[in-house]
């Protein structure tokens, strides 16, 4: 699996609540984490896959970190540091109930090129992996650029975040038009379409994108919906109580990516990615993706407690 998005740091801090508009809060804790894409590609790398770094990184101790902790878990960084920049940070305010809030900033992660990205070496069968806060400047004309020339038989996973109802609607399309697989949280899917009921939500988005295209809609604690060739399957969740959701939907996307990278079908990899998600929300800090046997014990555990693994709605 390639990532094309941002690797940033995350400076986390846990606090009883928001403040209003200038006033103050103290926060009960503070962290220093690597972010980011970096999320996404740690729970790709722990479910097996082979995973690999296409968007930039700097120079200076928040690269550093990315980078460090990327090579801990086997992820390639294929292009050069961007010179005489660091990497950027996202602020992550991180409330009792375990809801998130994010400031981030930009840094050398926005420095990629149609040649950096190039860098990664996509071939048939591999996965690239796209944010939608890559569709703005200045990294959206050079992925948009490099994108259209992929090899045959790579296939575009749109992640598309919160970012994708704020674009232009000609760059909103010219993306769908480029993408493969849609995943995103339910939100997402009904800012896209209008939609609100999560199972319909599906063949909503499926209708925005090409012929074939593969739709992965999450409802939380729910689990999430697939649609495959025209039919829509609800693959049901584990719900936990949650200490930290940042991170959460980074790691139901690394392992869905990274199981179907090695082979299994959406459905299958869906199922696998929820387990992900579920362990992930019992843990603080964002690339804090379980392994491939964590989910598996997980699975097995589930099994003997008599949850079904999937059913059709």
């Amino acid at each position: 699996m390639i990532h094309t998005g941002q690797a940033l740091v995350d400076v986390v801090l846990e606090v009883p609540d928001l403040p209003c508009r200038g006033g103050n809060v103290n926060a009960t804790s503070f962290a220093r984490y690597a972010g980011g894409a970096v999320s996404i590609l740690v729970a790709a790398a722990r479910a097996g896959a082979q995973s690999v770094l296409a968007g930039a990184h700097g120079t200076g101790p928040n690269a550093d970190l990315v980078r460090r902790v990327l090579a801990e878990e086997g992820v390639r960084v294929t292009a050069d540091p961007v010179p005489g920049t660091d990497t950027g940070i996202c602020v992550v305010m991180v409330e009792p109930t375990a809801e998130r809030t994010f400031l981030t900033t930009y840094g050398a992660e926005r420095a990629i090129s149609v040649g950096s990205l190039a860098s990664s070496g996509p071939r048939a069968g591999d996965l690239v992996c796209v944010t939608g806060y890559s569709l703005y400047p200045p990294t959206r004309d050079p992925l948009l650029e490099w994108l259209p020339e992929l090899p045959a038989g790579v296939e575009v996973v749109l992640d598309p975040g919160a970012a994708l109802a704020d674009l232009p609607v000609a760059v909103g399309e010219q993306v769908l038009a480029l993408t493969d697989v849609w995943t995103s949280n339910a939100q997402e899917a009904r800012e896209l379409t209008g939609v609100g009921d999560v199972a319909s939500s599906c063949a909503a988005v499926a209708d925005r994108l090409g012929a074939g295209a593969v739709v992965v809609v999450r409802d939380g604690a729910e689990g999430c919906f697939v649609r495959v060739d025209g039919e829509t399957t609800y693959v049901p969740g584990h719900p936990q109580v949650p200490v930290d959701t940042n991170g959460a939907g980074d790691a139901h996307t690394g392992v869905l990516c990274a199981e179907r990278a090695l082979g299994a079908s959406w459905v299958q990899a869906a199922a696998r990615a929820n387990a992900a998600g579920a362990i992930k929300v019992t843990r603080k800090g964002p690339a804090t993706a379980p392994t491939r046997a964590e989910v598996d014990a997980f699975l097995a555990a589930q099994v003997r407690e008599g949850v079904t693994a999937t059913t059709a709605r």
